[in-house]
């Protein structure tokens, strides 16, 4: 009895250093993966970095690092509608503010680095 034991022990841990031997840090075991429930890959993101589109996604502008050049900022407020688009500057938060005309007046604008263009008369 005393020898069935320690073969049953012996393969035990056999098996054990052989499972371990197929995983690899960040691949689990199939069985592990089953049990996670891992949803299919996405086709693309739902939430682009960059508003292509017209309309906002925020209701102001959001800070973060904006990768736009001077150009690119320029002809996206242009693309919106606004002329004579003047002293664009990029602030601290990574946003790029400026002057525009839209229908003969003078506003403030401020793109954000997702695209969203925020227009506000001077005061």
């Amino acid at each position: 009895m005393r020898a069935s034991y320690i073969v049953a022990v012996a393969a035990s841990l056999l098996a054990g250093q052989a499972f371990a031997q197929n995983t690899t840090p960040g691949n689990p075991a199939p069985a592990v993966q089953a049990q996670k429930q891992i949803p299919p890959t996405a086709d693309g993101p739902s939430n682009p970095a960059v508003r292509t589109e017209q309309g906002n996604i925020a209701t102001a502008p959001v800070a973060g690092a904006n990768s736009f050049t001077e150009g690119e900022a320029k002809s996206r407020i242009e693309a919106r509608g606004f002329a004579n688009v003047t002293e664009l500057k990029k602030d601290d938060q990574g946003i790029w503010r400026g002057k525009a005309m839209m229908n003969g007046r003078s506003v403030d604008v401020a793109l954000d680095f997702q695209g969203n263009l925020f227009p506000r008369s001077p005061s």
